[in-house]
C-alpha cells in the first residue's frame, strides 16, 4: 500500500487560468516525501531526476489533495518513487481523478530506519514514453539570476526553482518567437523530465539557461533546455507543450505561422 499524503491548497497556487500552477505540483509532492520519511535525511534528501506528467488541471477545493508516494527501487546510493496527486472517488462506483503522476530519484543512502519504511511502502515503477529529443545548438539563451529563496537548507536551488527556471527561460524563448499581431495556438505543459547534474549556487554572476526545440509533432513539441556555468551543464531538461483550446479544454492543431516558425527551429 502506498503512503498517502493529504496536501491543503492555498489561492496562490494558482495560475491565471485558475489551475495549481504547474511549478507547485513540485511542493505537493516534496511535502509528501517528506510525511513519507517522518523526519529522517531521506525527506529532503538531493533529487537526482524528476520526471512528470500532467493530466487534468486541478482547481481549488476546501478539500486537500491526495498524494500517495510508494518505492519501486533502493540501491547502495539511490531511491527511487513513484507519485500520483489525486482526488478520492466520490462514491463507489466512480474512479479517483489523477491530476499528475511523477517519479523521483534521490541521490541517498537509506539508513536502516529508512529501508524499513521503503520496504513498507513498494510498487511498480510508473512506465515513461522516450522522448524524442535532438541535441542541437540553442535558439535562446537567458540569464538566470538565483535568488536566495530559491535555495534549500543546503544552499542549493531546490529542484522545485529548477521548474521555474527552465519555464522561464522556455517563456521568453517562444516570445522572441511569436511576432506581434501573429495568430498562435494556445499551448500548455503536459510532461517534464528534468536531470539534476551539480548544485546551482545563489552568486552574483547569473547562469545562463539555454533552450531550443528538439521535436515538433502533430499537436505537441518538445523544448529542450540547459542550465549552464560557461561550458558545464548542471541540469537538462525537456518539456512537452501540447497545442490547447482553452474554450474546449481539448488538445487541438497548432497554426500553420507557428508550425511555420518552429519548423525554423529544427533546420
Amino acid at each position: 500500500m502506498p503512503h498517502t499524503y493529504e496536501c491543503p491548497l492555498r489561492w496562490a497556487d494558482l495560475d491565471l487560468l485558475g489551475h495549481v500552477n504547474n511549478v507547485t505540483y513540485l511542493e505537493y509532492v516534496a511535502e509528501a516525501r517528506e510525511a513519507l520519511f517522518a523526519g529522517l535525511p531521506a525527506g529532503r534528501a538531493a533529487v537526482s531526476r524528476y520526471q512528470v506528467e500532467f493530466l487534468k488541471p486541478l482547481v481549488f477545493s476546501r478539500t486537500p489533495v491526495l498524494v500517495d508516494s510508494w518505492a519501486t527501487d533502493a540501491s547502495e546510493g539511490e531511491v527511487a518513487l513513484a507519485h500520483e496527486v489525486y482526488d478520492a472517488p466520490r462514491d463507489v462506483d466512480s474512479a479517483r481523478t489523477v491530476y499528475l503522476r511523477a517519479s523521483t530519484v534521490l541521490a541517498h543512502r537509506l539508513t536502516a530506519e529508512e529501508r524499513v519504511i521503503v520496504g513498507e511502502v513498494p510498487g511498480p515503477a510508473h512506465e515513461w514514453r522516450a522522448l524524442p529529443k535532438e541535441q542541437r545548438p540553442a535558439g535562446g539563451a537567458y540569464d538566470l539570476t538565483v535568488r536566495r529563496t530559491d535555495l534549500d537548507e543546503r544552499g542549493q536551488a531546490r529542484p522545485g526553482a529548477f521548474f521555474e527556471y527552465f519555464q522561464e527561460a522556455r517563456i521568453r524563448y517562444l516570445m522572441d518567437m511569436h511576432s506581434r499581431g501573429e495568430r498562435w495556438t494556445q499551448h500548455v505543459v503536459a510532461r517534464t523530465d528534468i536531470d539534476y547534474l551539480a548544485p546551482v549556487h545563489h552568486r552574483p554572476q547569473a547562469y545562463s539557461v539555454h533552450s531550443w526545440v528538439g521535436h515538433l509533432g502533430s499537436r505537441s513539441f518538445t523544448i529542450q533546455a540547459e542550465v549552464r556555468d560557461d561550458d558545464r551543464v548542471l541540469a537538462s531538461a525537456a518539456v512537452v507543450m501540447v497545442t490547447f483550446d482553452l474554450e474546449t479544454q481539448r488538445t487541438t492543431e497548432m497554426t500553420p505561422a507557428q508550425r511555420e516558425r518552429l519548423e525554423k527551429e529544427l533546420r
